[in-house]
């Protein structure tokens, strides 16, 4: 049985990324987790060590995210603040507190949102225990409505792309693989992922969008996969080729990565009740093949 005195907090996430310098904290740099941790230390500042953040996956520069997912652990004495009483008011839940608490210092046209705070159940892990994690990317091409109030979510390409063949060589992407040929490499990180889906639609206003799900991605993934299957639709690649580029797990110039500001993480997916700890300490563990 656990000793820690903290409790767990989760909180839903959304973001546009334009503006900011990724999710991870940058000395001198505007990142989200940055500018929700001076928040947090704001509302705690009488509270001992500001918390920090633990999040589900860490967005590059210029991502954004409709569904971000992270925790908080807070100490009794920082609960305590949550659950004094304002003014006349009786005192809200301590969740419902931290979220009006952050959303107000972020101010009512922030470009970051807290939209749920909640009480974390027993072993939940924003990173360890995800499931799954699913991003959207929008891309215009020649043929598509370019509409300027979508410039800063949707990459703009100068050509007429086929969706279908896109569609075709998505699909022939997925399961278990080693994705280093579609991976920024890091050291000490595996590239080994499992891609669950990935798929191409064609949206009403003639945009098309990739929508991919994963265990999780590695380091612009998500924007090699999508600049590979644009080449697909442009017609410089075959279906068939980018599995070819896949299984040689090297980094190619064959396609271009796309630009950062067509992506959105949706959603991050969870298991229910005690589920939650036995994945986490799974994920914990090196992914191999």
């Amino acid at each position: 049985m656990s000793t820690d005195p903290s409790t767990r907090y989760r909180l839903d996430i959304a973001y546009q990324g334009t503006d900011f310098n990724g999710w991870g904290r940058q000395p001198g740099l505007r990142t989200v987790q940055g500018t929700l941790e001076e928040a947090l230390a704001t509302i705690f500042r009488r509270a001992g060590d500001p918390p920090l953040l633990t999040v589900a996956g860490r967005t590059d520069a210029g991502v954004h995210a409709a569904g971000q997912v992270a925790h908080v652990d807070l100490s009794p004495e920082q609960e305590a603040v949550l659950r004094k009483p304002h003014g006349k008011r009786p005192p809200l839940p301590p969740e419902e507190a931290l979220g009006r608490r952050l959303n107000g210092i972020l101010g009512p046209v922030s470009d970051v949102v807290v939209t749920s705070a909640s009480r974390a159940r027993e072993g939940f892990d924003a990173r360890f225990s995800a499931l799954w994690r699913r991003y959207e990317y929008r891309v215009a091409d020649r043929s598509a409505r370019r509409d300027p109030l979508q410039r800063h979510r949707t990459a703009w390409v100068s050509s007429d792309l086929d969706a279908d063949s896109m569609d075709m060589a998505a699909h022939g992407l997925l399961g278990l693989h080693d994705f280093a040929s579609y991976c920024k490499a890091r050291e000490g990180a595996t590239t080994i992922r499992t891609l669950l889906s990935f798929s191409w639609r064609e949206d009403p206003d003639g945009v098309l969008v990739a929508e991919l799900t994963a265990d999780a991605f590695c380091h612009s993934m998500v924007r090699a996969l999508v600049g590979a299957c644009v080449e697909v639709g442009e017609g410089k690649l075959a279906a068939g080729d980018l599995v070819v580029l896949r299984d040689e797990k090297r980094r190619t110039s064959a396609f271009k990565v796309m630009p950062a500001r067509g992506l959105t993480l949706m959603e991050v997916g969870y298991p229910e009740g005690a589920e939650l700890a036995l994945r986490a300490e799974r994920t914990r563990g090196l992914r191999t093949l």
